[in-house]
């Protein structure tokens, strides 16, 4: 064959392979060119006719916009103030023409003098509409690439049109420009194309030694015949580690994949030895290796160096089956150091009893026993600790090589009471106890004489008994048994169950602590969270929460009823999980419930549960007073300041200039809060977060501030979502900065959505994805709030969520307008008795005629003590809601204080009339000044009026509190 390639032809013959695969690429070359260069010359009259358009349009918007052109078709004479400036702007610009027309199209001016006065051809009707577009035009004076703009008014009136374009002949010419220059640089490219496929020719001629196919087809088979007649497997191994070639005998010992080839000799599946050697580069002769149940002899040897360097490695395998006794033994030492390997990472891959136990026997079978049972007290299954009594244990899980078999199923109780079983000697000894042959088995077939005889008869022979074992504790029972014609368990198998056993009772252990921690969380957590939301007028509410499967956490929510038919809607977090988790978010529930009846502002509720936290932690840490930052109240400067607190009988409160403390403003406050990390190691309460909005049904008005919480969603009727930006706020407890509030007016029939971060972010998803999801999920219109939230966790929801998810729908209502009476007051106590007398005739017209003497009296004191007391400006609402709502708005401050009047007093029984009469009274404070309010059942079969004296409507505006 050598002689027959030293007289092939050393040109490109189209005979050879080179030639053939040159006279293609020249082909291929010629139509690649040919193809590209009609493109370029389409795509070059396509960029200049675009660019006319954009020159056009561009030139015409800025001449409608000119300064005085509006002004200059509103004279008498356009033409003689516009024509110099168009013909201007059209040299300027570089256009062909520039023409201002009127609506109809008449030209006022143009670039051919004797065309002004005559009607433009074309349709304009698109201008006339307002709008401005470009068209190819075809007709008189000439083709052309023309652009219309609309010349619009202040008021939006359209007086007249500009026109400006180039003629096609011109942008034809600058294609015409760029032949030379695209023809030139496509034959210079099929000139590099054909001679670089000469090039690459003549290397492959050089390669292949100009044979032809015929004969390379030849040397191909000869080469396939020779390998694979070997009886020996042989692989050739390049010098980047990669596989070359590998025979039928090479795949048929080392098992390999048919994709073998060019893939990296420790990407082959070879034994870790095997492949370390040819890694290795060494010279071997002989060396046996294990290859599956095969030893197999191996020789390595390095292939002859091309220009000096290595070029790889050939390696022959041949079966070496004299040694198969000795490669059983070492099998099978393997596959038990094996599958104690896959135990460790197999059984504990969850904190669930009996799910480990389950892991324990499938990892146990086949390979080392053909059934294996699992029986576990029945406190641990609970979570409790073991009881110390194991006679009787509850079967939790079942293995086997078959379906069908002898043994009690799964969740039966299985008792030891005969001492002689296999079964009780194990647990009483805490040893196993092997029963090679279970015919002898005399303790055995004596507790269950008709069980072991139906097991003896299915097969059963051999058993090994192990106790489950954890801190010196029984757990549980691990029974192993062999069927068939498999041998007989033996004393090396002892050993090996046991170190089985013992890695599986850790996990239960584990598992069976982490259930009691879990089921006292969970019973711990559902305590403390709203059980029945409150029905509310202002909105209508749906919720879900759903506690992390690897332990309950601190997620919680609320819905808060406040004064004026308003509602208070809160979600939070604390981080972490298990028992202090949950009873810190039970603590934070707690605290905003009590500031929230002080009815203060989103931000100032925040500041001062940031301030109880931080004053909690202090206490517990038995640190009060000595925190290098100073005091809750000094560290956040007067957060508080100017808050209002309502008024109990026998109290008074400081007005806005005197000083409350922290333990005036935090009254109630050691109930709630969380353990510190002090001396004694104990928690603090860090990384807790919250958003607390308000909403008030009578006008829409939405009042939001969260601390390091993520914001709402808010849903449209349209269905549009967006998250409406707000500052974020730092969590609470970490202190020294204040929380900002965002306030934002809710369209009828709006939807607020508020959540947790559970909700959206999960090991394989981030915020800004999950975010997403939840528009998506948030976007369809007509659900009710309990089917979106169905919806929501239907597309959010992970299989086994890392975090607890709260989640809060509310739809939002609006009081209508005529439910809502509003006067303003002026200062003088003569407009008492109308203002008193309006309300009447309202509550007249809404049907409360029962009540109106009672509001009317409410009416009369609380504006008189107003005008008195208060400041302007003074103004009087009425909401009828389930509740009548009785609101006096004044520019004061100062709080009211209810108290007893002496008998020699000529005043200050007002407000204790006001107390005894409405059902619930208050004071809340806003930016300019204060509301006091009074609710009153819409019937007097609601509550019966106070048995007392009531004097004249009139009388009441000469008392005061």
């Amino acid at each position: 064959m050598s002689g027959r390639l030293g007289h092939q032809p050393k040109g490109l013959g189209l005979r050879s392979v080179a030639g053939q695969v040159f006279a293609l690429q020249a082909v291929i070359v010629v139509l690649l060119v040919t193809v590209g260069a009609l493109a370029l010359i389409f795509q070059a009259r396509y960029d200049t006719e675009r660019d006319a358009r954009n020159r056009s349009l561009a030139a015409a918007e800025a001449f409608a916009h000119a300064p005085g052109l509006v002004d200059s078709l509103r004279a008498p004479d356009p033409t003689a103030l516009l024509q110099t400036r168009a013909e201007s702007a059209r040299q300027a610009s570089g256009l062909d023409f520039l023409a201002v027309m009127t609506p109809d199209g008449i030209r006022y001016t143009d670039s051919r003098p004797e065309l002004i006065g005559q009607r433009s051809t074309g349709d304009f009707a698109r201008a006339r509409g307002g709008e401005s577009f470009t068209e190819i035009f075809h007709g008189e004076p000439s083709d052309a690439v023309r652009a219309i703009v609309p010349v619009r008014t202040e008021d939006g009136d359209i007086v007249g049109l500009v026109s400006t374009g180039i003629e096609i002949e011109n942008v034809g010419n600058v294609v015409e420009d760029q032949l030379p220059l695209l023809l030139g640089t496509a034959a210079g490219a099929l000139v590099l194309a054909v001679g670089g496929a000469a090039l690459v020719s003549r290397r492959l001629r050089r390669q292949t030694h100009g044979l032809g196919p015929v004969e390379m087809t030849r040397i191909n088979e000869h080469h396939e015949a020779v390998l694979h007649a070997v009886r020996e497997g042989v692989l050739i191994i390049d010098a980047d580690l990669r596989l070359l070639l590998a025979n039928d005998e090479a795949r048929r010992l080392l098992d390999l994949a048919p994709d073998a080839e060019q893939r990296h000799v420790n990407e082959l599946g070879l034994d870790p030895r095997t492949a370390a050697l040819l890694s290795s580069g060494r010279v071997v002769n002989d060396e046996v290796h294990l290859a599956g149940d095969r030893l197999l002899a191996v020789n390595v040897r390095p292939t002859a160096p091309y220009r000096g360097r290595p070029t790889g490695t050939v390696m022959t395998l041949r079966d070496s089956t004299e040694l198969a006794t000795v490669s059983g033994r070492a099998e099978v030492a393997r596959g038990r150091l094996q599958l104690l390997y896959e135990a460790g990472v197999g059984i504990g891959t969850t904190l669930d009893v009996v799910r480990t136990a389950e892991e324990l026997s499938e990892v146990a079978v086949p390979r080392f026993a053909d059934f294996v049972t699992v029986e576990l007290l029945e406190p641990v299954l609970r979570g409790e600790e073991p009881s110390g009594a194991f006679t009787e244990m509850r079967r939790t899980a079942l293995t086997g090589v078959r379906a069908e078999h002898p043994f009690q199923p799964v969740g039966d109780l299985v008792r030891c009471v005969v001492p002689t079983t296999p079964m009780a000697m194990a647990l009483d000894s805490g040893r196993a106890v092997l029963v090679e042959d279970l015919n002898t088995a005399d303790g055995w077939r004596a507790q269950d004489p008709e069980g072991a005889a139906e097991a003896l008869a299915y097969g059963l022979h051999s058993l090994v008994a192990v106790p489950v074992l954890a801190r010196g504790v029984v757990l549980g029972m691990a029974n192993f048994w062999r069927a068939g014609t498999q041998e007989a368990f033996g004393e090396e198998d002892l050993t090996f169950a046991e170190e089985l056993t013992a890695r599986a009772a850790v996990s239960i252990d584990n598992a069976r602590r982490f259930t009691r921690e879990h089921e006292m969380a969970v019973t711990l957590q559902r305590s403390l969270l709203p059980r029945i939301l409150p029905d509310l007028s202002a909105v209508d509410v749906a919720y879900r929460y759903l506690p992390a499967k690897a332990g309950v956490g601190g997620d919680w929510f609320d819905v808060i009823p406040l004064p004026g038919s308003r509602v208070a809607l809160v979600v939070g977090d604390v981080v972490g999980h298990g028992l202090h988790a949950a009873a810190t978010m039970g603590r934070l529930r707690t605290a905003v419930h009590n500031f929230s009846t002080l009815d203060l502002p989103p931000d100032e509720l925040l500041g001062h549960l940031d301030e109880l936290i931080d004053r909690i932690d202090r206490i517990d840490r038995g640190s009060e007073g000595e925190s290098p930052g100073g005091s809750g109240s000094e560290r956040r400067s007067g957060a508080g300041a100017g808050s209002g607190f309502e008024a109990k009988a026998g109290t008074e409160l400081a007005g806005p200039g005197e000083d409350r403390s922290v333990e005036d403003r935090s009254a109630g406050g050691s109930a709630v809060g969380g353990s510190a990390e002090g001396d004694e190691g104990r928690e603090r309460i860090t990384g807790a977060t919250c958003l607390y909005v308000i909403y008030d049904p009578a006008d829409g008005r939405c009042i939001m501030a969260r601390a390091g919480h993520p914001g709402p969603a808010l849903v449209h009727q349209d269905g549009r979502v967006e998250f409406p930006e707000m500052p974020s706020g730092l969590p609470l407890g970490v202190g020294g900065m204040p929380f900002e509030t965002t306030e934002l007016y809710l369209p009828e029939g709006s939807r607020l959505v508020l959540f947790t971060d559970g909700l959206l972010v999960d090991r394989d998803r981030d915020f800004d994805t999950g975010l997403a999801l939840l528009g998506e999920a948030l976007a369809t219109t007509g659900r009710s709030p309990q089917q979106a939230c169905t919806d929501v966790l239907a597309a959010l929801l992970v299989p086994a969520p890392d975090d607890d998810i709260a989640l809060l729908v509310a739809d939002t209502r609006r009081l209508e307008a005529a439910r809502i009476a509003e006067w303003d007051v002026p200062a003088d106590p003569a407009h008492v008795s109308r203002v008193r007398n309006a309300g009447a005739e309202q509550l007249a017209s809404w049907g409360l005629d029962g009540i109106a003497f009672t509001a009317e009296l409410i009416l009369s004191e609380l504006i008189t003590n107003a005008i008195r007391y208060g400041a302007e400006p003074i103004r009087v609402r009425l909401l009828r809601d389930r509740r009548l709502i009785c609101e006096i708005f004044d520019g004061s401050s100062t709080a009211p204080h209810l108290r007893y009047a002496a008998t020699t007093d000529e005043g200050g029984r007002g407000l204790f009339l006001v107390a005894q009469f409405a059902e619930r009274w208050g004071t809340r404070y806003t930016e300019r000044g204060k509301v006091i309010w009074a609710e009153l059942p819409l019937t007097t079969q609601d509550s019966e009026l106070p048995a007392m004296a009531v004097p004249d409507l009139d009388a009441l505006e000469d008392l005061a509190w």
